[in-house]
Parts: C-alpha cells; structure tokens; sequence
C-alpha cells in the first residue's frame, strides 16, 4: 500500500515515555481536498518588512502545488495577515511594534499582497476593506483569499463554513513559518475533523522535531510531488 492509502498513526504517551495508546487517523481524501496557503505575502520573504527565514526558498515548490490544485480544479484559499497601522488588530505580541510605527503587511501596500509566484493570471490585487471586514475574496474559480486576525485561520474567519458549503474533508497546508500559524491552523483543523496533510516541502521554519508532533495528531506529512500526483484529475465538461 502506498504512503497516501495508510492510515496516520501517533503515538500518545505518559509522563514515563512508554506508549499508552495508538491513534489512527485516515489519510486525506483527495477527492474533496482544499489546499490552505498561509500567510505567504510579500513582506515575509527575504528583503520583506517581516522577513522569514527559508520563506522564499519554498515558494517554487509551493508554487508547483498551487497549479496542480488549480489544473485539478480542486478550491484554494490563500490566508493573509494585514495588520492596521494603529496597531489595533495586531497580536498581542506585535501589537506596541506596529504602534511604535513597524510597517508591516500594511493594508493597500506591496508588501501585503500575495507572493508573485501564487498569482493566478488576471487575479485582482487584494481587497483590504473587504478582508478586514470578514468576506471572502474570490481571485479566480475555486480560489480565494481570507484575512486572519490570529496565528490560525480557523480563528475568527468564515474559512470552515466556506470549506463545508464546498464539501471539503481533508485539507493540505504549506506555506510561511510553521511554528506559527501552519501549526495552530493544523491544530484548529484537527479538532473540527478534517482530514490533514502538511506539505513538508512547501512550508517555511519546519524542523526535523515537528515531524512527530504533527504525526501524533494524525497530520500526514508528504512533499508536493506526492501530493500533486494524488489530486484526481479534473472532470470533463459533459456536452
């Protein structure tokens, strides 16, 4: 059986480290998968106001995995982080360095839009009063943009009705700087029963350590060739 057709299995265990019991996740299904890209915007890569380390080094392989869920017609949302320039909806963390005048992922700035390598032809640049106000932009069939105003993209976001109203399972999450909001996005996801898979390939700050902790909370772990084989191809038009 291939790696995409095994059950996930973690291992939970006491405080003494011995195993205490296996938990089984099924793996994605890809015939109602969505991909998430998370906050991969300008000013994180390298040079950006916010720079990630390795940000830049992922994009072509996240790149890759975009069009494949574009040509197998499968939805995309992109998530993005704006931060207003009175620092009111930044994190708590974040929040006296935007007040003491960062700029950073500023909305209607370069710097706040999509990484050039995730725009669709012809996509429209980011609407920022229609983000901050909660909606979902839409750029393109299938494929859209959120505004998160935390580390995960299931808080305070419309993301899991518009994923349900798509008949969505199973999700795919690459992006920028794992220990953040790809990590707590996974978490969220795990508890609202989505199928999960990270993209290992296409996700920025993911250490050889995480790999057993997203594994214990039945997160697949596969790199974007794996993934992009698995996506069926898209229905003919019938007519």
């Amino acid at each position: 059986m291939s790696r995409l057709g095994r059950r996930s299995v973690g291992w939970s265990t006491t405080s003494l480290g011995s195993p205490w019991r296996a938990t089984t996740t099924p793996p994605p299904d890809f015939s109602s998968v969505a991909l998430l890209t998370i906050d991969v915007q300008r000013d994180v890569l390298d040079g950006g106001g916010i720079e990630i380390p390795g940000t830049s080094a992922v994009l072509p392989r996240l790149r890759a995995l975009v069009e494949a869920f574009r040509r197998a017609g499968r939805p995309i949302v992109h998530l993005v982080r704006l931060y207003e320039t009175d620092g009111r909806n930044a994190d708590l963390c974040r929040r006296a360095l935007i007040e003491d005048g960062a700029r950073l992922l500023c909305p209607d700035t370069p710097g706040a839009e999509l990484a050039d390598e995730l725009h669709a032809e012809g996509a429209p640049p980011l609407d920022a009063e229609l983000l901050l106000a909660g909606g979902l932009q839409e750029l393109g069939p299938g494929e859209a943009v959120l505004y998160k105003p935390r580390w995960s993209a299931f808080y305070g976001t419309p993301l899991e009705e518009h994923l349900r109203g798509l008949g969505v399972s199973s999700l795919i999450v690459a992006g920028c700087n794992f220990p953040n909001c790809p990590r707590a996005t996974l978490f969220d996801a795990s508890c609202r029963d989505f199928r999960l898979a990270l993209a290992t390939d296409a996700v920025s700050q993911l250490e050889d350590r995480d790999h057993a902790q997203m594994a214990n909370i039945g997160v697949a772990l596969l790199g974007v060739e794996d993934l992009s084989a698995a996506l069926p191809p898209m229905p003919q038009a019938v007519g």
